[in-house]
Order: C-alpha cells, then structure tokens, then sequence
C-alpha cells in the first residue's frame, strides 16, 4: 500500500486529499501545513509520495521539492495550486516535481495524477488554464514566464499591496533590491503603474 504525506496549510483540504487517497488504498502516513516541517517528515518517514500545496509558511512549496531533491530523495512529488499554473507548473516541474494539479479541478486530477506518476510518468496538464482564464489575454502567462523567480516573488508581494520596505524585510533582502526587482518586472509585464500591476495580479489570481 503506497504511503503518502500531504502538505496543505487548510485543515480542510488535506482531509478531502487523505480521503480521496484512502477510498483508492493508498495510506496517508502524515500530514502537515508547513514547509519546514514536511521536508523534516520526508526525512524521518521515507513516504512513497509527496502531495504539497505551493502557498504554504516558512518554505514554500517550491522550496520545498528543491530541499527534498538536493538531500538526493527521488520519491515521487505532486503539487496541488491554486496560484497561477502556468507559471508554477514550470516552476515545479523545474524544481523537480513529477506532477502539477489545479485545485480549482476540485481534486478530479489527483488520482490520474497518482497513478501516472506511480507508473513514471509527469503530469503537467498545462492546457488545464485556458479553462479558468478565458477572459485574460492569452500573453499573460507567457509574460510571467519571462520573470525570474525573485522577480515573480516581488510581484506577489506587490499585488497584495505591499511596500518596498515590508518586501525587503519578508525576502530578507535591501530595500535597493526589491526596488530593482520592480523595475525589471515591470517592463517585462508591460505595466505603466501602480493599478495595472493589481489589475494584472488580479487577473492572474496571485493576490
């Protein structure tokens, strides 16, 4: 019996996850809502497979599969996102994720997902967002793709309205550099001001 841990920090989606697993007979093994300690679990469990939600405190999911595969563990690792996926499918996928599920697909996707990574495949259904953004510009995400992934971070923070100086201190880096960071990802994004990058994170469901 496969055994999983599930990685969410909303009580309720983890035990909608671990019921779905366990009406497939898969075993849920442990569950948590942070990233620190899901790598730590990993570790000291050895699981058979990770399901892990991007947004989650102290590492974020990405983060997260970048720790697990540098200590050199090969389990099998699927993200489930409600953030933008274009992005973050690349994202995981580049991390070293094996597979990438929208949650807004109310966890339809899981078990095809399970089975096709059990069976060593990805799965990485990219073609799933032009269902939820029908009315954004088709060049949105590939607008996104051209941003680094501190870039992408700044402009998280800024879509939820914050400043340069609360930026700085959150990413734990200067207040010139998050500065800079705007400036690049701007241009990039063909944004003008203030209210266009809103629009624009609204648009793409980052804040």
């Amino acid at each position: 019996m496969p055994r999983f841990i599930i990685v969410d920090d909303h009580p309720i989606a983890r035990i909608a996850i671990k019921l779905l697993l366990e009406k497939h007979g898969h075993s849920v093994i442990a569950e948590c809502g942070d990233g620190e300690e899901a790598v730590t679990l990993v570790s000291q469990l050895k699981p058979d497979m990770l399901i892990v939600d991007i947004d989650i405190p102290t590492l974020n999911g990405i983060e997260v599969i970048k720790a697990i595969r540098r200590s050199g563990r090969t389990l099998p690792i699927i993200v489930m996102s409600g953030k933008n996926i274009d992005y973050y499918a690349s994202q995981s996928a580049k991390a070293g994720a094996n597979g990438f599920i929208s949650k807004a697909n109310n966890l339809d996707d899981l078990v095809n997902a399970v089975n096709t990574v059990r069976n060593g495949y990805g799965y990485f259904p990219l073609n799933a967002s032009n269902t939820l953004f029908e009315n954004q510009p088709i060049d949105d995400s590939v607008r996104l793709k051209s941003l680094s992934a501190r870039e992408f971070e700044v402009l998280q923070y800024l879509g939820q309205g914050m400043e340069v100086i609360t930026i700085a201190t959150r990413m734990k880096i200067s207040n010139k550099t998050v500065s800079t960071f705007k400036s690049r990802l701007m241009p990039k994004l063909e944004l003008k001001n203030r209210k266009e990058l809103l629009e624009f994170t609204r648009r793409n469901r980052m804040s």
